[in-house]
């Protein structure tokens, strides 16, 4: 018999492993061509106030160096503009094309109905102990990490 520990390890690895499984293969049926690693640094450029490639990379918790590459990638593909501040050429910003927020738009809306079938088939809106449950959990990881 499982721990209450290796259930909630267990629960929480399958969760997030299969909402990403499922999050790829349903963008890319609505025709998204972008990885999912693709796809959350255009959500964390359009979702950072002053979009400079250092506060991006914060937000994503990766390191500038990892960003660059990916932003090379959308920068190719034509996703995203790169520019810098005409007053200190250090800085370098993010701007999101046309094609970007259609993505982000295919990708919110994945989520949206997502979480509509979550609360319409387990009507998680009435387990109130459940739903504290859930906050507490993300309430820790945004603490911790």
């Amino acid at each position: 018999m499982l721990t209450p520990k290796e259930i909630i390890n267990q629960l929480l690895v399958d969760v997030f492993n299969q909402i990403l499984s499922i999050e790829e293969a349903t963008l890319k049926e609505r025709g998204v061509k972008l990885s999912m690693t693709e796809v959350h640094v255009l959500e964390a450029i359009r979702d950072t106030k002053i979009p400079t490639m250092g506060e991006v990379a914060r937000k994503l918790r990766v390191t500038l160096g990892t960003l660059t590459t990916s932003v090379n990638i959308l920068v190719r593909k034509k996703f995203v503009y790169r520019y810098s501040d005409d007053k200190d050429r250090r800085k370098v910003y993010l701007k999101l094309t046309d094609s970007a927020i259609e993505v982000l738009k295919i990708h919110d809306q994945f989520h949206d109905e997502m979480i509509e079938a979550v609360f319409k088939d387990l009507e998680l809106d009435k387990d109130v102990i459940l739903l504290k449950s859930l906050e507490n959990i993300m309430n820790y990881f945004k603490e911790k990490y």
